[in-house]
C-alpha cells in the first residue's frame, strides 16, 4: 500500500489534459512538483513540473508504475499520452501510469520558440541562426538546465514523491534516451524498459536523418513498383519526385486553397523546401506514407494542393506538440558537438532529398546556442540487466530498425522486436498493446509470445483520394 498512501498525500487532484490538438481528451489526478530549477543550487529557484496519474482500477503490483516518456526533444508526456492512449489502455488496467512533462515541455516551464516556425527557418542556416538569437533573448530560463542529464534527476524525484518503488519506463523515440540515462543513474528504481523507435546513446541526431529518410523514401518508391496497380497509376516515381524538385526549385508554385484546418482562404507558395520537409514528415506513419505516392504524383503533374495540404498540417502539428526551445537545449548538447563530417558524409548527405542543409541548419542554429549540463557517460552504450523490450518499424524513416540491434547487443536480457510494415512507433499498432501489458506484468523478453506482430502489415497506397487500394 506505499504508494497508495503516497499518492493520497501528494495532494493530487482530478484534471483533465488533451493532446496538443485538444481533441483526445484524458482523465486523471494531476498536481505540481516543484524541483530545484539548477540542481547545483537545491535553495534557489523552483520549477514546477506538470505531473498526472492515472490510477489502475485494479493495481497488481502497488509499488509500480508505468511511465510513459515522450519524443521530440520537446514533446509532452501527458499531450503524447491523450494521443496514444490506446497503446497503454490494457496496461494502465493493472498498472498505474504516471506522467511528467519533462521540464521545458507541456505544462513544466514549456520553452517555446516561436520564431522557429516555418521550413525556411528550419532549413535556412541564416534564418536558423538569426531565430536562434531572437529565441535565446525571450526564453525565460536559463537553456542549459533543460537537458536528459537533469529531467532524469526529476523523474526520480517525481517517483519518490510519488511513493513508488521502481517504475516500468516506456520511451518513444528521444525518450529512449532519457529512459536509457535514466535507468543508467537509477537500475534498482527500474523494472522494465520499453523502448519504442529507439536512439542508441551512442548515435548523435542530425546527420542520420537524411540518409535514414531516403532510405525509407525509396523503400515507398520500391513498394509501389512491386505492386502493379501503383506502378500502373503512378509511373515512376522515383523520377517524377526528382523532376517535382527540380521544377520547385527553379520556380516555386504559388496558388490559393482552403486551409486543411479551417476551411479559410489560405495563399501558400510551395517552395522545394516544403515539399522536403513535407515528405519527411508524412513517411513517419504507414497510414500517411500510403498517401505518397499519390500527392507526389498529383504535384508533378501540376495539381500540388493536396500535398501543400498534407505538409502544411503535418507542419502544424509539429509546430504545437514540440517545444523547440526545449528541444535546442537538447540536441545543441547531447548531439551536434559530437558531429564530425567529413568530405565523403557530405557527399552523401548531399545526394539525399534533404541534403545537407538539415545539418548546416543545425549548426547554425548551434553556433550561438549555450552548452547545457551533460552527464558524462550520457553517450555510452548501457550495459545492464534491466529487462528490456525494443520495438522497431520496419519502415521507420528517423530510428531505422538496424538502431534497435545496436541497443540490444549491449543489453543482456533484452528482446529486439521488428513490426513488419510499421513507420516511427509502434506501440500502438495491432496487438503491440497487448504485448505492452504483458511485458509490464512480467517483464520476460525471452518468453513473450510476440507472433501476433506477424499480421501486421502497411496500409496500402492510395490509388485515388477515395481510399487505399485493395
Amino acid at each position: 500500500m506505499l504508494a497508495t498512501l503516497a499518492l493520497a498525500a501528494a495532494s493530487l487532484s482530478p484534471c483533465t489534459f488533451s493532446d496538443s490538438a485538444g481533441v483526445r481528451m484524458v482523465e486523471a489526478r494531476c498536481t505540481t512538483v516543484s524541483v530545484p530549477l539548477d540542481p547545483a543550487q537545491p535553495a534557489g529557484k523552483v520549477l514546477g513540473l506538470a505531473v498526472a496519474v492515472i490510477p489502475a482500477p485494479t493495481p497488481r503490483e502497488p509499488g509500480e508504475a508505468l511511465t510513459v516518456l515522450a519524443g521530440g526533444p520537446g514533446g509532452s508526456a501527458r499531450e503524447f499520452y491523450a494521443s496514444f492512449q490506446r497503446a497503454f489502455a490494457q496496461a494502465g488496467k493493472h498498472t498505474d501510469i504516471v506522467l511528467v512533462d519533462q521540464r521545458g515541455t507541456g505544462g513544466s516551464a514549456r520553452m517555446d520558440c516561436p520564431v522557429f516556425e516555418g521550413p525556411d527557418k528550419i532549413l535556412s542556416p541564416e534564418a536558423a541562426r538569426a531565430a536562434t538569437r531572437q529565441c535565446l533573448a525571450v526564453l525565460p530560463h536559463d537553456p542549459r538546465l533543460f537537458t536528459t542529464s537533469v529531467a532524469v534527476r526529476d523523474l526520480e524525484a517525481v517517483r519518490e514523491l510519488l511513493g513508488y518503488e521502481r517504475l516500468h519506463v516506456y520511451g518513444a523515440s528521444y525518450g529512449t534516451r532519457v529512459a536509457q540515462h535514466y535507468a543508467r543513474r537509477y537500475p534498482e528504481r527500474t523494472a522494465s524498459l520499453i523502448l519504442d523507435g529507439v536512439i542508441p546513446p551512442e548515435v548523435p541526431l542530425g546527420p542520420n536523418v537524411p540518409l535514414n529518410a531516403q532510405a525509407a523514401l525509396e523503400t515507398i518508391f520500391s513498394r509501389c513498383r512491386a505492386q502493379a496497380d501503383c506502378e500502373a497509376r503512378f509511373g515512376d516515381l522515383e523520377a517524377r519526385f526528382a523532376g517535382l524538385r527540380r521544377d520547385l526549385a527553379a520556380s516555386p508554385a504559388e496558388f490559393s486553397m482552403p486551409h486543411p484546418r479551417t476551411g479559410e482562404p489560405e495563399s501558400v507558395r510551395l517552395t522545394e523546401v516544403d515539399v522536403a520537409v513535407g515528405v519527411r514528415l508524412l513517411s513517419y506513419t504507414d497510414d500517411s506514407a500510403a498517401l505518397l505516392p499519390l500527392l507526389i504524383h498529383e504535384a508533378a503533374g501540376g495539381r500540388p494542393q493536396g500535398l501543400a495540404a498534407q505538409s502544411l498540417l503535418a507542419m502544424e502539428g509539429l509546430s504545437e506538440s514540440l517545444a523547440l526551445g526545449m528541444h535546442n537545449a537538447v540536441v545543441c548538447t547531447e548531439d551536434l558537438p559530437f558531429v564530425h563530417i567529413d568530405e565523403a558524409e557530405r557527399a552523401r548527405l548531399e545526394a539525399t532529398y534533404l541534403g545537407f542543409r538539415q545539418v548546416e541548419a543545425l549548426q547554425a542554429m548551434c553556433h550561438d546556442w549555450p552548452r547545457g549540463r551533460m552527464d558524462e557517460d550520457l553517450r555510452v552504450p548501457l550495459n545492464d540487466t534491466v529487462p528490456t523490450l525494443i520495438l522497431s518499424g520496419q519502415y521507420d524513416p528517423v530510428t531505422p530498425p538496424a538502431y534497435g540491434d545496436i541497443v540490444a547487443g549491449a543489453l543482456p536480457d533484452s528482446r529486439h522486436l521488428v513490426a513488419p510494415g510499421m513507420g516511427h512507433g509502434v506501440a500502438a499498432a495491432g496487438c503491440a498493446p497487448r504485448l505492452l501489458s504483458t511485458f509490464v506484468r512480467q517483464p520476460d523478453p525471452g518468453g513473450l509470445d510476440a507472433a501476433c506482430l506477424d499480421r501486421l502489415a502497411p496500409q496500402p497506397f492510395f490509388l485515388d483520394y477515395s481510399g487505399p487500394a485493395p
